[in-house]
């Protein structure tokens, strides 16, 4: 999982800790340069995370409790119905941990995995309960849009805590300048695509 700097192991930084960090820098750079051209608010917050497959599979096999008290039944129910539970169960928290991001709490606060569930509806909102609810509600934001992919190895989620302002702001902006970002967004995506897998090969 990536902040805002690289993994670092013995002293070495490896090409894959620097890609996912160039990953989750070119998304964020994407929506400051829509900010600053006024194609998103500046009331928008954003909020970004990486989390490796195989950390969350280690992770599974060790401490099955983690994912009864981090997903909702719904979700386990979900994910343990995939061919490869771990890519999904990585995605969502990924997911989670972008939207507490966007809330600018982090897990502080009262606010746990589990009061932020993910589910799949046409417009990529997570379901909020209990702290998180009461969080969003606090600061005015009414809702969070989730963009969600994974690689052979990664899982990103990308989260935009959106207030009533930014809303009304953002349906104001044209439709050419909404694409533009869009382009931005899937160029920076573009990047974790390329990350190499275990076996060297290009991620797809």
């Amino acid at each position: 999982m990536v902040e805002d700097g690289t993994a670092q192991k013995g002293g070495a930084v490896s090409s894959t800790a620097l890609n996912e960090a160039s990953a989750t820098s070119a998304m964020r750079e994407a929506a400051q340069k829509a900010q600053k051209a006024g194609i998103l608010p500046e009331s928008v917050s954003m909020g970004v995370d990486i989390v490796e497959v195989a950390r969350m599979r280690a992770i599974m096999r060790r401490s099955p409790a983690f994912v009864e008290r981090s997903f909702s039944c719904e979700e386990r129910a979900y994910c343990d119905a995939t061919a490869s539970p771990e890519f999904h169960y990585a995605t969502r928290f990924a997911a989670k941990e972008a939207v507490v991001k966007a809330l600018g709490t982090g897990f502080r606060h009262g606010i746990r995995p589990n009061d932020i569930e993910v589910y799949l509806n046409a417009k990529g909102k997570p379901r909020l309960h209990r702290a998180a609810a009461k969080m969003a509600a606090h600061l005015g934001i009414e809702e969070i849009p989730l963009s969600l992919s994974y690689t052979h190895n990664e899982a990103v989620a990308c989260a935009l805590a959106l207030t009533e302002d930014s809303r009304t702001k953002a349906k104001a902006r044209v439709t050419t300048s909404a694409q533009d970002l869009s382009r931005q967004f899937k160029e920076a995506r573009s990047l974790l695509d390329d990350l190499p897998t275990a076996d060297g090969k290009e991620g797809a």
